[in-house]
């Protein structure tokens, strides 16, 4: 080995053609020392005092020696240290298995691009094409029930793949796989708090090397026509240049569609300006549609108004997504199952996770065999689904809310790193009917262009044919139902500049049955009944004998297509 001049900039290990070069960022006045190992061994085999500094930046090159066979730690004002931007890191392998800083077990590795992508690139599917599925690397595949081979891995995400084709999804949304520690008082199981931002996590790969594991999945994922979106909390007080940085990293050296940021912690606005991440998939969590959904949902009155907004709202500009369950908060078969939150087993006396879920148990708390409550849950369900997926943004679902997956009534599972946080792949009978009816609304959304057009619908008439582009009707036609108590609404969409049918969708959340008017179409077209949340989705169209009203039962949605 040999020492030569050191740059400040990159900061981390980063190989040149002849040489490696280090660089710390630390504390004016400490003293930084570059620690060498060779691979296999305990004690470092080199130290290198870091003499050469550009403000508060240690630097130190070595040449002449293969850098693949060696790890590196920092070692300031006599600590051992991890390089916050190390892109990957030996000693983590395992789950729950890292070892001591202090025995120096937890190691940068130096890392040399050799990845064959064999020509992947970002996919690129236009915001309104998007169907959204939200997914834990680890939970995903971690429970037997997975039946994958490599359990909890990016690898056991890849084995799923076929799977996630059936049902119709095109982009995944992984909460994050970044380096973290999962010890402490409670199990850092959702992977939020301080992090090593730039290495994927060694555990989530079968074979121990994130790197390889985080761009084989990606690769195989967009082989599949499937974006792949990493959730990206940022701890308060990370600089701006580091998220910056650590952005770009993941979209030039993973491939990464999209990121999901917290805009209190992110410079949101620089980022929408970087001329690296302006085109890529700049989202974040908003609980509008969600409240309202969920509220709507159960009968809440006073809520059309705020329905309205959300059906027609488009998600594109403001990097919005829709949902109606997600990590925080109950899964959907819990929304229809639990009026409360029973948090108990994260030893925090169920004082954690959220107080209002706008949820309703259906008549029983909890698991139940009675009949009426079991097909109530059935139809709420179902309902759940019409309003995340006919809405005219950008939906996504969470991993197993589509066969009944729950979590006990847990709303907060961040450290239930066990089969309560897990996804449980068993289902019945019921379930598979839920996975193919969910299914279905997938390809069905897909099928009629006016139920995710490019841009917002307006409500008016654009194309001069004396139609609007999306309508609200009630128990009379071209009239919304605007009294608080009213608890069902009518939309139709018209499909003139978009192409295909046009489409009427009757909500009625109400517990009482509803008459609808049904607009009247031009020339001989007529209404047909395509699906609903009591029969299911018909593989044929159902003409409808009466074209001028429809009466919908209580708790039931129906999509109603004219040609």
């Amino acid at each position: 080995m040999k020492r030569i001049q050191g740059k400040p900039l990159p900061l981390g290990a980063v190989v040149g053609s002849d040489e490696v070069n280090f660089a710390a960022a630390v504390s004016k006045g400490e003293e930084c020392t570059l620690l060498i190992y060779r691979k296999g061994e305990k004690e470092p085999c080199r130290k290198y005092p870091m003499e050469e500094t550009t403000g508060e930046v240690c630097a130190a090159a070595i040449g002449e020696f293969d850098a693949t066979e060696y790890e590196y730690n920092f070692e300031v004002d006599g600590e051992v240290c991890l390089d916050p931007y190390a892109r990957a890191f030996s000693g983590r392998e395992k789950w729950m298995g890292a070892g001591e800083l202090a025995d120096h077990k937890v190691r940068g590795r130096i890392l040399k691009e050799d990845y064959d992508w064999e020509g992947d690139k970002p996919l690129k599917i236009p915001y309104h094409k998007v169907i959204a599925y939200a997914l834990h690397v680890r939970g995903f595949t971690k429970d037997s029930s997975s039946k994958v081979k490599h359990k909890g891995t990016f690898q056991g995400v890849c084995e799923k793949l076929p799977y996630m084709k059936e049902l119709g999804i095109n982009q995944i949304q992984c909460m994050p796989v970044w380096e973290f520690e999962e010890r402490g008082r409670y199990t850092n199981y959702w992977g939020y708090g301080e992090a090593y931002y730039f290495a994927p996590k060694s555990a989530y790969s079968a074979d121990g090397n994130g790197v390889t594991g985080l761009k084989d999945m990606v690769k195989s994922c967009h082989q599949t026509g499937i974006e792949v979106v990493l959730h990206m909390p940022f701890e308060p007080g990370v600089p701006g240049l580091v998220i910056h940085e650590c952005l770009r990293y993941y979209v030039m050296e993973y491939h990464i569609d999209g990121f999901i940021l917290n805009p209190y912690t992110t410079p949101m606005e620089s980022i929408y300006a970087d001329p690296i991440l302006k085109s890529t998939k700049l989202m974040k969590y908003q609980e509008g549609f969600q409240n309202t959904m969920r509220r709507f949902l159960k009968g809440d009155e006073g809520m059309v108004n705020d329905v309205m907004y959300w059906l027609r709202h488009h998600s594109k500009k403001e990097g919005i997504f829709n949902y109606i369950a997600s990590h925080t908060g109950f899964t959907l078969q819990d929304l229809i199952s639990y009026d409360s939150k029973h948090n108990e087993e994260n030893g925090e006396n169920n004082q954690d996770g959220p107080d209002y879920n706008y949820s309703w148990n259906c008549g029983a708390e909890g698991a139940s065999r009675r009949k009426a409550v079991t097909e109530l849950r059935k139809r709420q369900a179902k309902n759940a689904f019409f309003l995340v997926l006919l809405a005219q943004g950008t939906p996504c679902i969470l991993a197993g809310d589509e066969f009944g997956n729950t979590q006990g009534g847990n709303n907060n599972v961040y450290c239930q790193d066990n089969r309560t946080g897990w996804v449980n792949w068993k289902t019945g009978k019921a379930e598979q009917e839920l996975f193919a009816f969910v299914k279905g609304l997938i390809a069905l959304r897909k099928n009629y262009p006016v139920l995710s057009p490019e841009k917002e619908s307006m409500g008016l008439d654009l194309a001069g044919c004396g139609v609007p582009d999306v309508s609200y009707h009630g128990e009379l036609a071209w009239r919304a139902p605007s009294e608080v108590s009213s608890r069902q609404l009518g939309v139709y969409y018209c499909a003139v500049t978009l192409g295909g049918a046009d489409c009427f969708v009757a909500y009625n959340m109400h517990w009482l049955s509803h008459e609808f008017a049904l607009p009247a179409m031009s020339g001989k077209r007529k209404w047909y009944l395509k699906a609903s949340t009591k029969e299911g989705i018909l593989e044929e169209e159902v003409l409808l004998e009466c074209q001028r009203q429809i009466k919908v039962e209580p708790r039931t949605i129906l999509f109603i297509v004219g040609r």
